[in-house]
């Protein structure tokens, strides 16, 4: 058990120092090459920050433990909104200025929900995954067009003030990018086994650690960047990071899963997993829309979201041992 525990403290770490380099040799990269920052922030970053999640999801799968995969997407999702995106707002509310953030936070919602009614059967089959994979190649070109149209929103101002502060040689950053992209497998190999040791261990599910200590551990990366954006008066920045993050979890991290082995849907993903990623998305569009002016996020939703995120992994714990 010691040695377990060591393995998935010694991968998390790994993992989270590593994907912060692939972060930023990939943007600093696209950079060089003339990418406008709005495409920056939207692919390259959304891609990053979500690259742990389908690492370790498409090795789980690999490995025959679907309910680490698919519990480190959703549980991933799950951190993002109500842990992240709650301690963000309780440093410092997040106002929502961005009009391509404003155009995300519908698409989350209605790709979120897509995503429950495919599973709905119990079963995330080949078809299934091959639906979200098109969905993302769909959301990807979208985002693409968006970039290359847009040039004055305030998500890209944010974008372009992070690249000049971050600004390094194309030599350093394609260093970066490819030991980043390499330690990033390697941790996330160390990070599965020692996450499925442990759950052997206790008796409990690889889904309950997924859902657990390894969605929170992936999901670092989007903290980290969330808070410091929110400290600047990069609003739009940290709200970006989460947004960019769960539409690539939801449907590359779990589309790529299920392409690899497609596998069973546990009834309690269904029944209490689902419909909790559900509730928060939605809650998030309500608050992050805007619907009478801007939206925004002000401490005490943000507490609200903290207390749902304490309230989830307590009942998780609690019933699985």
């Amino acid at each position: 058990m010691l040695i377990a525990s060591l393995a998935i403290l010694a991968g998390l770490a790994l993992l989270v120092w590593s994907a912060d380099r692939f972060v930023e040799g990939s943007a600093a990269a696209a950079g060089h090459f003339g990418m406008p920052p709005l495409l920056i922030g939207m692919v390259v970053v959304g891609f990053g920050t979500s690259a742990p999640e389908m690492v370790v999801s498409a090795l789980a799968a690999t490995q025959g433990n679907p309910g680490l995969a698919l519990g480190n997407a959703y549980g991933s999702n799950i951190t993002n909104i109500a842990l992240i995106l709650g301690i963000t707002a309780v440093i410092a509310p997040i106002a929502v200025h961005s009009q391509v953030m404003r155009k995300e936070l519908p698409i989350l919602a209605l790709v979120t929900l897509a995503a429950a009614w495919l599973l709905f059967d119990g079963e995330l089959s080949r078809l299934d995954a091959a639906g979200l994979l098109v969905l993302f190649a769909l959301l990807l070109g979208w985002s693409i067009w968006s970039g290359i149209r847009k040039t004055n929103d305030t998500f890209a101002t944010d974008m372009d003030a992070e690249l000049t502060a971050h600004a390094m040689p194309i030599r350093k950053a394609a260093v970066w990018l490819l030991v980043g992209l390499v330690l990033l497998i390697i941790s996330s190999r160390i990070l599965v086994w020692g996450a499925v040791d442990l759950a052997t261990r206790f008796g409990v599910s690889d889904l309950v650690i997924g859902l657990t200590i390894v969605a929170i551990g992936t999901s670092l990366p989007e903290l980290a960047s969330s808070i410091i954006a929110a400290r600047k008066g990069e609003h739009d920045l940290a709200l970006g990071n989460i947004l960019g993050s769960n539409l690539f979890n939801t449907l590359a991290v779990v589309g790529i899963a299920g392409s690899i082995a497609p596998m069973a849907v546990a009834d309690e993903v269904l029944m209490r997993d689902i419909p909790v990623m559900v509730g928060l998305t939605l809650a998030l569009f309500v608050l992050g829309y805007g619907f009478r002016g801007p939206g925004r996020i002000n401490r005490l939703e943000g507490g609200g979201l903290l207390a749902v995120f304490i309230g989830y992994t307590v009942y998780l714990l609690t019933t699985a041992f």
